[in-house]
């Protein structure tokens, strides 16, 4: 039965439309968790989702890289999925889609391709438990997610950002096979660019960011990249491909990562890497945007290419226990240099889509 608290949730009824709506909180079902949410940060794959660019989402409720704080247990949980002991007040992350288990996808261990993921994130607020985005008060953690308590001693702020980008970027270049001694290429320098930068460094590999927006340029330099190759002073495919080759003894990176999102960079990154190098294509989400590409230059210098979406959920774990590992490495808490309310979050969209922020917060209360 719901409580007499409400809450309140951001609903995106159509693309670049976000509407408030307010609901009981309720009470956890059997294996759930209801959560406040704590903070929720401002993604790219909010704005794709927002801008109306995202294939399978047109509306529902926004949010999914976030921080909460356990309210109340259903029956069944004690623990997180790393088998820590969870009670009321603690801090969690959830990953933020659920894994049924069974359908093909998880029954090949593919957890992070399970085809029911949409079953519960992004769903309509009108739809119990109402709260299934984490840009609101509450959020609700379905039984089939799984979630991780914050380690002792992480800031929260840094924690927040686990959930998707550093998830994400360590699982793909964990997929890739990123190895000591390495060169790699990162094309972007946003949040995800960042990750793969710190991840990268610490795996013992040399990193080269390709940028041209200063103040990401700045924030690289500042996660201890090896190496910048700027828009502005390398102004074409050519120009930065030479720049790239003179970085790596002559024959390119041995590793790319996009992280753009922009489809040109994905054509230019075969461009940047030596024969035989390894492509990871993480960026580009979107279905339907073009680019012109040579599979015959491809073929010609034998790039592998891995290619991911989200993240295996344990992930999520291994994401915290290396922030707490690296928080006086690395300034992520500098990441999220903007904080928004929760009732300011069309203007916390519009900043991060424009670029004028790297990473925004909402902060709920």
């Amino acid at each position: 039965m719901p409580t007499s608290e409400m809450g309140t949730v951001a609903y995106l009824a159509e693309p670049g439309r976000v509407e408030f709506r307010k609901y009981p909180v309720p009470e956890p079902g059997p294996g759930e968790i209801v959560t406040t949410v704590d903070r929720a940060n401002v993604c790219g794959s909010e704005l794709h989702i927002w801008r109306g660019d995202h294939p399978e989402i047109k509306e529902g409720s926004l949010g999914h890289e976030a921080l909460c704080r356990i309210d109340s247990l259903g029956e069944g949980v004690e623990t997180d999925y790393a088998g820590e002991p969870v009670e009321e007040g603690d801090l969690i992350a959830p990953v933020y889609y659920l894994t049924c288990r069974n359908c093909t996808a998880c029954l090949h261990g593919q957890f992070h391709l399970c085809e029911n993921v949409y079953e519960y994130w992004s769903r309509s607020p009108e739809e119990p438990p109402h709260f299934h985005g984490t840009f609101g008060t509450h959020y609700v953690v379905h039984q089939d997610q799984y979630f991780y308590k914050i380690p002792e001693g992480l800031d929260p702020s840094i924690a927040a950002g686990a959930n998707c980008a550093l998830s994400q970027v360590m699982f793909g270049l964990d997929e890739t096979g990123v190895e000591y001694g390495d060169s790699v290429v990162v094309q972007g320098g946003g949040g995800l660019g960042l990750n793969a930068i710190a991840y990268a460094n610490e795996r013992g590999a040399e990193t080269i960011l390709v940028e041209g927006v200063e103040g990401r340029i700045d924030r690289g330099r500042e996660f201890g990249v090896d190496h910048v190759v700027d828009f502005r002073q390398y102004d074409s495919v050519d120009a930065r491909a030479e720049r790239v080759r003179e970085l790596t003894d002559g024959v390119g990176a041995d590793v790319g990562v996009e992280v753009a999102g922009v489809p040109e960079a994905f054509t230019e990154g075969i461009s940047l890497l030596r024969d035989g190098g390894r492509y990871l294509e993480m960026g580009n989400v979107t279905p339907g945007a073009m680019t012109d590409f040579d599979p015959g230059l491809l073929t010609r210098k034998s790039i592998d290419i891995t290619s991911v979406v989200r993240y295996d959920p344990w992930y999520l774990h291994r994401a915290l226990e290396f922030l707490a590992e690296q928080t006086d490495t690395y300034p992520y808490e500098d990441l999220i240099d903007a904080e928004f309310n929760l009732l300011d979050v069309d203007e916390a969209l519009q900043q991060s889509d424009s670029r004028e922020v790297t990473r925004a917060t909402l902060l709920p209360h």
